[in-house]
Parts: C-alpha cells; structure tokens; sequence
C-alpha cells in the first residue's frame, strides 16, 4: 500500500511541477505557456484560470498523500534495538575457547604468588 501511495506522490509532484512551468510569470516571460502563441485554442484569462486550478488541485493531492505516507510510516514503524536479535533471527554462536596446552610432563607448574609480598600504603 505504501509503495502505491508513493508513486502516485511523484507522479503528483512531476505533475505539479510540470504545471508551475506552464504558468505565465508575472516578471516576464519566463513562463512556458505565456505570450499569445496559444493558437486560439483559449485566451488567456482562461488559461490562466484553468492552470490556477489544476495547480490548487495538485497542491491538495500532493499534501494529502504527504501526510498519509507521514501517517503510514508512522504506524508501521516499530522501535527496534541493536543489541537484542529481532523476532526470527538467529544469533550466531561464540567460538569455543581454544584450549590451554597441557603442563610438559616432569616439570610443576609455576605457582602463582598469592598476593604483594610488600603491604601496600594506606
């Protein structure tokens, strides 16, 4: 569901942005759409119009599919931790401690002293 959701996001957001450039500018002729090269076809005011609207409706659409993927990722997430396995996994297991060579036979094992032969200061 969120992956539908989220291409119609950009397809808005193509859409929005497609129909911004076709506005006239009010600075100049920066606008695709602007001057009368329209063929006819509608005059300006209309033109004007009906983008005006179709933006405010992309607008819309795009806000609202940003605030239901905000809603939707919310929802689904769970706080997960990085020391403790997630549900299902595996945790791998420690090597084995390597083994302690034997004493050589014949000779006694050196005696660990068993403590500071010189009390230490207080």
């Amino acid at each position: 569901m969120t992956t539908v959701i989220l291409v119609i996001h950009v397809m808005l957001a193509v859409a929005l942005v497609a129909v911004v450039l076709l506005q006239r500018s009010e600075g100049g002729a920066l606008g695709i759409g602007g001057g009368g090269g329209m063929g006819g076809l509608m005059t300006g005011r209309a033109t004007a119009n009906l983008l005006s609207r179709t933006t405010a409706i992309l607008a819309a659409c795009f806000m609202l599919t940003s605030l239901t993927l905000a809603y939707m990722a919310r929802v689904t997430h769970e706080p997960t931790s990085i020391v403790a396995p997630q549900p299902g996994q595996t945790v791998p297991a420690l090597p084995a401690a390597p083994e302690m060579p034997a004493a050589p036979t014949g000779e006694a094992a050196p005696e660990t002293p068993a403590g500071p032969e010189v009390p230490l200061a207080q």
